[in-house]
């Protein structure tokens, strides 16, 4: 069969043939652009998500464990989560302090009291656990919790951090 035997014999048909298989070409070509942008729309509002992190082990409260969560609100605010598990009372320490106190470094290398955050023990279990949520308006570097006797104090006592989290990378 030769190049183009079909249009020359048949060129209705070939004329309804290569119509439909244009159309399925765009219409394929614009499924996928729809696919593609929504995949981009979607990495976009990922990425605007929340950065969360650990806290590295404790010297002090090596069975302490927690997670520090930050993402940015619609007011461009950084909403600061912390939980924490078997993080025992302050006044169990050595030596007994009244207060665990969070704290963050900002990017403009400031160091500013959030405030106090409580342990608990649950209904149905021993484990002591705590939650924290505050709102900044300066961008966190890093976040920590030190032990101290007044959870109103300016400065942290950096001979009592607790827990600390590696420098944080909030956009």
């Amino acid at each position: 069969m030769e190049k183009g035997f079909f249009r020359t014999h048949f060129p209705a048909y070939s004329f309804i043939i290569f119509t439909t298989i244009n159309r399925m070409k765009t219409k394929l070509l614009k499924s996928t652009f729809l696919v593609l942008a929504a995949s981009v729309i979607l990495l976009m509002t990922m990425s605007s998500c929340a950065v969360k992190t650990r806290f590295l082990t404790s010297e002090i409260v090596p069975a302490a464990q927690g997670t520090v969560q930050i993402k940015v609100d619609k007011n461009k605010n950084y909403v600061i989560v912390i939980e924490m598990s078997n993080l025992s009372p302050s006044t169990r320490l050595t030596p007994p302090r009244n207060a665990y106190v969070v704290w963050m470094i900002n990017s403009d290398n400031n160091t500013l009291n959030l405030g106090q955050i409580n342990s608990s023990e649950n209904f149905m279990s021993n484990n002591l656990t705590a939650k924290f949520e505050t709102v900044s308006s300066s961008r966190p570097v890093k976040v920590f919790i030190t032990a101290e006797n007044e959870p109103g104090v300016n400065y942290p006592s950096f001979s009592e951090v607790i827990l600390t989290t590696d420098y944080l990378t909030v956009r």
